[in-house]
């Protein structure tokens, strides 16, 4: 039996649309339960951040996450396919009336994305001080705790409600199917036939 990890919200419900597609079965979980047996696989509904960490640690063999989750935690997972779910993009955001200024000593960067934002600004070579929050992170700029912000956009009204704008898209990003390097070595066959059928059901 195959274990695969599932994020909350609606890429568990877009990726269980197609193993549905897949198997011709319908695959739904129970009101509040966070397992889901059925059709010789085991399904794990799981926060975003942590499925790295399930399948890293071989509590489930296969995930679905966003590439921005992988890019942030720099997990040894072996990346199978990109699903085309839950697409969004990693930007800055900062307030309307202001410019970004990549000459300025210092850069005041509020996230939750720490390693993305540092990578990123220092490839640019700009000094920044990265202040890590958990939410509401629009707000960080508006009351002066950042100059920007480096968040995940889906459509861009979030900033724009709260007078932020994109200044530069950092990356694109859409949930991949991620494996466990040890189970892709002793469940190969099986690994690689769920592959091969998700492959040919969203090409």
């Amino acid at each position: 039996m195959l274990t695969i990890a599932l994020p909350k919200g609606r890429i568990a419900q877009d990726t269980l649309k197609i193993f549905e597609k897949v198997f011709k079965k319908p695959f739904v979980f129970d009101d509040k339960k966070l397992i889901l047996e059925t059709g010789g696989f085991k399904f794990l509904l799981v926060r975003s951040q942590d499925i790295p960490a399930y399948v890293l640690h071989q509590a489930a063999d296969i995930g679905v996450v966003g590439l921005d989750v992988l890019e942030e935690q720099d997990a040894d997972l072996t990346r199978l396919l990109d699903l085309g779910i839950g697409r969004c993009r990693v930007c800055i955001g900062m307030p309307k009336n202001k410019e970004f200024d990549f000459s300025l000593p210092e850069i005041k960067i509020a996230t939750k994305m720490e390693n993305i934002a540092r990578k990123y600004f220092s490839q640019k070579a700009v000094a920044v001080k990265v202040i890590k929050l958990y939410g509401s992170i629009e707000l960080a700029p508006l009351v002066g705790l950042a100059d920007a912000i480096v968040d995940i956009v889906e459509t861009g009204s979030t900033m724009e409600q709260n007078g932020l704008k994109i200044v530069e898209t950092i990356s694109n990003s859409s949930a991949h199917l991620v494996c466990n390097k040890n189970s892709f070595v002793s469940k190969k066959d099986e690994i690689l036939a769920l592959y091969s059928s998700i492959k040919e059901a969203i090409s």
